[in-house]
């Protein structure tokens, strides 16, 4: 039936137009999701009233589902969970952190959270205001409370799931009692999760009498076969990869076009292309040689036979250590330098180690005769995706995606090392090569409405989504001012999108533009600099309702871009500072500054 068309089945006349209104906006994910999820509420609907009822009627307890997240990763999970508590008959609610009321927190129940932890334990930056809060003076008593809490995090950080811990501590902290114990997750982090949520899952079931069956396997809904999304990743072919740097530049940055052709991906400005990582040929050689292995010696992964080389490429994480391997190794070599590296109190000597070490490094460097290819992969972590800022407006290349990349180039023990999936777009991603792609939602990185001013903050490739953003404006026909202050090394030579910046410019697109090249002077000029310049315009921006972008390096961009802004309102506004942090904050709970920072 077309959704035009008059309403039949035993809808109501305003729920049809409900559904209708909601259909319309819908994408393909989005409605493969829905239908899973109104699968399941059905099935707990037909569930005789003694079982089904809601768990709010029947235990008296509100179930909310928090979440917070920097890549998408701990959102999906937490949608999830939500669909399966929802196929076991019960009620909840779900919010981000970023959303989240946080005056509530004082009537809730029952929470199940799930966090990441972004770089050395700070939490996902649109979590930020959440954790301000809980951790702050005004947090309240959560005496009766109950929570749980699943953590995700990465083992090769020294304060791994650190975002999570903190929050599992405060909660008990403000007399919060959990339900189940926290779980901290990897970046492997699919199974464990699945294991917490159908823990927790059947033991709000059993509390609501609901008469379920235990919730074995609980995941995501599967999306139907012909979306494709992080699990079936669609086979984009390269139509153009191009240096955008000029001649005599000391940096690396391409400009990659894909073609999504016949994909049915959609995205936003803001959202980012997920690509499915290999590794590079060379490094699986020199791997296999260093651990004395036959290329083609096969061993068992889930159920299935496979050879080693193929695996070793496509399927496991081969560049970056991690205590799992720490573990495996130290217990194969017996070297006594490992073995110090797993005690507890030398996590901060672990963590430099691991980092100031590949595997084939330490591989190398304590070796080990007789290696069972079945015992060296389970040491090794799954082959994750990579993340780019999509760099083009799906309005105005509807069938492709760009992307704007600097390859990580690095030497390490007298060794050239490059990362896994930046290599792998500048050295072998030549035009007509198929690579798999997906497109990964950033809902905390968008255009406001088309009358909004906005102010983009980037260096480097931090200036791809901005590409987008004026895209997608100049389709739409946006009257919303434009600022945007761009910062590289050199203006003749990584002055990227120049031409693009000056069309923009002189059609009205692009409002104003201010420049930092940072190596061209006697002095280094810096964006933040180029910020505090034109410190009374940026402030007048502000109280327009101007919406403030930054995207780039986030040990060094995004702390001195925040702190220059703190700055500018001190000094425009005339206030403490104190005041100034309270103004900033007030920009970032309204969604008017936000941050995609790597």
């Amino acid at each position: 039936m077309k959704t035009n068309e008059a309403p039949g089945g035993p809808l109501t006349p305003e729920q049809w137009r409900l559904v209708n209104q909601l259909a319309q906006s819908l994408k393909p994910a989005q409605a493969g999701w829905l239908g899973a999820y109104f699968a399941g509420l059905d099935a707990g609907l037909r569930l005789p009233s003694s079982q089904a009822g809601s768990f709010m009627a029947d235990v008296g307890r509100k179930l909310t589902i928090l979440y917070g997240t920097e890549t998408g990763n701990a959102a999906e999970l937490a949608r999830g969970l939500a669909a399966a508590v929802g196929a076991k008959g019960i009620e909840c609610s779900l919010s981000d952190m970023a959303d989240y009321k946080v005056r509530q927190l004082a009537q809730e129940d029952d929470l199940l959270i799930i966090v990441s932890t972004y770089g050395e334990g700070d939490p996902p930056q649109p979590a930020t205001g959440f954790f301000e809060f809980v951790e702050g003076r005004k947090a309240p008593k959560l005496d009766g409370k109950r929570f749980a809490l699943l953590a995700l995090g990465d083992s090769t950080y020294e304060f791994y799931c650190e975002a999570g811990k903190r929050l599992d501590r405060r909660f008990e902290e403000l007399g919060a009692e959990r339900l189940i114990p926290r779980i901290d997750c990897d970046i492997d982090y699919e199974d464990a999760a699945e294991a917490w949520m159908a823990t927790i899952i059947d033991k709000i079931a059993a509390e609501a009498g609901s008469g379920a069956s235990p919730a074995a396997g609980v995941s995501s809904p599967t999306a139907p076969a012909t979306v494709h999304d992080k699990r079936n990743p669609f086979s984009a072919t390269v139509i153009d990869n191009i240096a955008i740097v000029g001649r005599g530049s000391t940096k690396e940055t391409r400009h990659i076009e894909f073609s999504l052709e016949g994909s049915g991906l959609v995205y936003e400005p803001g959202d980012a292309l997920g690509i499915a990582a290999s590794n590079d040929p060379g490094v699986v050689s020199a791997l296999i040689d260093a651990l004395a292995l036959q290329p083609d010696a096969e061993f068992e992964h889930k159920g299935q036979a496979a050879k080693l080389a193929e695996a070793l490429t496509h399927r496991f994480e081969i560049t970056t250590a991690t205590p799992r391997f720490l573990d495996y190794w130290a217990l194969l070599s017996e070297a006594d330098a490992l073995k110090q590296l797993l005690h507890e109190d030398r996590s901060g000597e672990r963590s430099v180690f691991l980092h100031t070490h590949h595997i084939i490094d330490i591989v190398r460097r304590f070796p080990v005769a007789d290696i069972m290819p079945q015992g060296l992969v389970s040491a090794l972590r799954p082959l994750q995706p990579r993340l780019y800022s999509l760099a083009s407006s799906h309005a105005a290349v509807p069938e492709e995606a760009h992307l704007t990349v600097a390859p990580v180039r690095y030497d390490l023990h007298d060794e050239a090392r490059c990362g896994v999936v930046s290599g792998l777009l500048a050295d072998r991603a030549e035009p007509d090569t198929v690579l798999p792609v997906y497109i990964q939602s950033n809902p905390h990185f968008r255009l406001p409405g088309d009358d909004a001013p906005i102010i983009m903050i980037g260096a480097g490739t931090g200036v791809a989504p901005y590409r987008a953003f004026l895209q997608e404006r100049e389709v739409r026909g946006a009257a919303g001012k434009s600022w945007l202050f761009f910062g590289e090394r050199n203006f003749r030579s990584d002055f990227l999108y120049q031409t693009e910046w000056q069309g923009w410019l002189k059609d009205g697109t692009l409002g104003r533009m201010d420049v930092a090249f940072s190596r061209d002077g006697n002095e280094k000029v810096y964006v933040q600099q180029r910020m505090k310049e034109q410190s009374r315009d940026i402030f007048a921006w502000l109280e327009e309702g101007a919406h403030v972008y930054v995207c780039g390096d986030a040990s060094n961009l995004a702390p001195d871009v925040h702190e220059a802004l703190t700055d500018i309102v001190a000094s425009e506004a005339r206030t403490g500072r104190e005041a100034a942090e309270d103004y900033v904050r007030s920009l970032q709970s309204d969604h008017r500054y936000q941050r995609d920072v790597y």
